[in-house]
């Protein structure tokens, strides 16, 4: 089967999968010139499929390595509602799509619609912690592959938030000729004290979260005289609906869940509290750009510096720390200086 009539299939395959209001029409949308495709692509483990979602200006079907990019998530919500979430119209894909890039995103295992391991259909306490960070670098990989393949280009540019910039850094350290340009928002590094994510005790395969507490840890840090104006109204509602939507199981639950592997939170106590890095920044040899908020504190400004110091080999590397915004700066009232500061990483010349 020729490699356009495969990509169809998976489509329509896709389409049959989900309610028509969830599936996003492929047509050009008529407000912001670019066409969104959708795609349930293998993972290298036999039972396990990828979501990724596409979004490109209408029209255009060739793009320069220079001008595609893939987002990775983090350790607890889905890409979708981080990434591709409408706010006055307007997501972090569009951004860039608007740019003139070929923007995906990919939901690891576990995650939105990508395929939930078997153990998260039991009880959390009967296994252990699932989808650690090795596994979700596989998942990267495989969506990697499948863009280079469908765009016929050798690199890409990728984009990892928290977690995935555990996950897009350490990939990158292993397959430089594979990435373009990295950027890391909210970089994770060695911690010192404990980060404050997770729960403590025994982990089970996977975790619960409430809406309250998804609320309560994103204003974590933030004084208490700037706590009302960070999230514009109705953006934390809209953000938490989208994310609790994504996990059908854990939205039936009273209190509504959204239930996330526990592989990171293994990794968090086996190597990051413990002083270990998974892997050496060094290895890094592609431009590398790392974005920070004042009050992120689940990945404070230490971890910034001291990975921004690690990075030894890259050919250039910057750094902007934003002033008034947490960990989901992406989804507040300064969101757009964290969009621009990218943006004009992406667009910038190659040394």
């Amino acid at each position: 089967m020729g490699r356009r009539s495969e990509i169809g299939v998976r489509v329509r395959l896709f389409a049959d999968a989900l309610s028509l209001a969830v599936f996003a029409s492929m047509a050009p949308a008529a407000d912001s010139g670019t066409t969104t495709e959708q795609f349930m692509i293998p993972a290298v483990d036999p039972g396990i499929e990828l979501y990724l979602r596409n979004k490109h200006p209408s029209g255009a079907k060739d793009f320069a390595p220079g001008r595609i990019l893939l987002f990775v998530h983090g350790a607890t919500y889905p890409a979708e509602s981080a990434f591709d979430l409408e706010l006055d119209g307007l997501s972090w894909m569009d951004y860039i799509a608007q740019h003139g890039y070929d923007v995906y995103m990919v939901d690891l295992r576990g995650y939105g619609k990508s395929t939930r391991p078997a153990e998260m259909s039991r009880p959390a306490a009967d296994n252990e912690p699932i989808v650690r960070t090795e596994t979700a670098i596989k998942d990267v990989g495989a969506a990697v592959s499948f863009i280079l393949k469908r765009r016929g280009v050798a690199k890409i540019d990728l984009l990892g938030w928290s977690w995935g910039t555990e996950i897009m850094g350490w990939y990158t350290a292993q397959n430089n000729d594979k990435v373009n340009r990295l950027v890391l928002y909210a970089p994770i590094w060695v911690a010192t004290p404990p980060p404050a994510v997770g729960p403590g005790g025994k982990l089970g395969a996977y975790r619960s979260i409430t809406r309250q507490a998804a609320k309560d840890r994103w204003l974590k840090g933030v004084p208490e005289d700037k706590k009302a104006d960070l999230i514009p109204a109705g953006w934390f509602e809209a953000w938490a609906d989208a994310t609790f939507a994504s996990d059908p199981v854990g939205a039936k639950q009273t209190p509504a869940v959204v239930r996330a592997p526990n592989g990171v939170m293994r990794d968090i106590g086996e190597f990051w509290v413990a002083g270990k890095a998974q892997y050496d920044p060094g290895e890094i040899r592609v431009p590398t750009f790392l974005a920070h908020a004042e009050w992120d504190a689940d990945t404070p400004s230490y971890m910034l510096y001291a990975y921004f110091a690690q990075l030894s080999h890259a050919p250039y590397r910057r750094y902007v720390e934003i002033g008034e915004g947490t960990h989901n700066v992406m989804l507040e009232k300064n969101r757009m200086q964290l969009f621009q500061e990218v943006q004009q990483f992406l667009d910038g010349s190659l040394p």
